[in-house]
């Protein structure tokens, strides 16, 4: 086999084919779920017709000409049931398939995380370079005669000018790339969600008190903390808002924009959604993704009766993996969970308040809950996890 190297696509042009063949991943998997998910309702709704005949608890009559009709309805309903549950599981498997899929071009352009991937890149290019002018790096030479080294040089010189793009778009959609020139001793960065004083601005991050001493605080200072002898580093590309020492000094304001951070004060709650007022719920809409369909977030309670089950909001599909996937909405006694196809509103399910302690969860993932469901009423069937 002979590669020629001459003749390669761009990094660029690699890279937008990967997205589309993601997008389209996306598409099918979908597809895919929603094929499974309708194939689960129809296996359920035939286990649940043939097993109306015996709702009132009819025994198979042993030895009586309806015996053997019985029980071939039995192993029917169990067979029924059997691949109800089988293809749910596979609706929850393409489901999460087509999620990940995408989200794959989201992922590989978060900022963070390219900005991560480029200090890794201009690594591998100094060292190709000195290998080049025949210096030894990563702890080993190689020769400078070397063909495979100027093909690395081009290979990485364009993936890095490829990231360096991507960062410049997020620049001008108003993403704020942190350096030390940002940072003097004495302000304070917010890093995952908590103020540190910086005691010190290095090359490539900033020290802090150690994060131990930001365990249930909004602001943590240089001093009166229960670790002071302990520090931590701070990352630029893991930070997400600056304040001076005379900023954080001001009494607390009214709720921020989006565009600002948030002051010092304690979490916001969000006040319950009242029941008797639903927000509207727009269906998807045609030609959509299945992951953008209706579904409803439930709550299920180790100790509470089930004579229906209990709601708490509508979203699509998508949000609703987002948010019971997060470990923040479950407890030692309760767990969130979702299903689409609920059944009837007052006979299947019924809306419960919401008191606003998954507020912060929600307001990280940027998703608006709603207390409004305009899914067609379907037979209940087993909630999806």
């Amino acid at each position: 086999m002979t590669v020629d190297n001459a003749d390669r696509r761009s990094f660029s042009e690699a890279e937008e084919e990967r997205e589309e063949k993601a997008e389209g991943r996306a598409d099918r998997f979908g597809e895919y779920a929603a094929s499974a998910a309708q194939s689960s309702d129809a296996a359920w709704k035939k286990s649940h017709d043939i097993s109306e005949r015996f709702a009132f608890g009819q025994p198979i009559l042993v030895g009586h000409h309806s015996e053997g009709r019985a029980r071939r309805d039995h192993a029917r309903m169990d067979d029924a049931m059997r691949k109800s549950i089988g293809d749910s599981d596979r609706a929850a498997h393409w489901s999460g398939r087509a999620q990940a899929a995408a989200s794959y071009q989201q992922f590989k352009k978060d900022p963070g995380r390219t900005l991560r991937r480029l200090d890794k890149l201009r690594a591998d290019l100094r060292a190709v370079e000195k290998w080049q002018r025949g210096e030894s790096a990563k702890g080993f030479s190689r020769s400078p005669a070397d063909p495979e080294l100027k093909i690395e040089h081009q290979e990485l010189t364009e993936e890095i000018a490829h990231w360096e793009k991507v960062i410049k778009d997020a620049e001008a959609e108003g993403f704020k790339v942190w350096s030390r020139a940002d940072f003097k001793r004495g302000d304070f960065v917010l890093y995952r969600g908590t103020w540190y004083e910086v005691l010190r601005v290095n090359p490539k991050s900033v020290t802090i008190p150690h994060i131990h001493n930001g365990i249930g605080k909004r602001i943590v200072r240089a001093t009166g903390n229960q670790h002071d002898d302990w520090t931590w580093t701070a990352p630029y590309d893991g930070v997400s808002g600056r304040k001076s020492a005379a900023e954080m000094q001001q009494p607390p304001q009214a709720p921020a924009t989006e565009a600002q951070e948030p002051a010092e004060q304690s979490p916001a709650v969000e006040e319950p959604v009242p029941v008797g007022k639903p927000t509207a719920a727009a269906a998807p809409a045609a030609g959509a993704s299945w992951l953008d369909g209706m579904a409803l977030v439930l709550i299920a309670s180790k100790n509470s009766p089930r004579r229906r089950k209990r709601a708490l909001w509508a979203m699509t599909r998508r949000e609703a993996q987002a948010v019971c996937g997060d470990p923040r909405t479950s407890g030692r006694s309760y767990i969130l969970t979702w299903t689409d196809r609920p059944g009837t509103e007052g006979t299947d399910w019924e809306w419960v308040e919401d008191n606003g302690s998954h507020a912060p969860v929600l307001n990280e993932l940027g998703i608006t809950p709603r207390r409004e469901c305009t899914a067609a009423p379907q037979a209940p069937a087993a909630e999806a996890a």
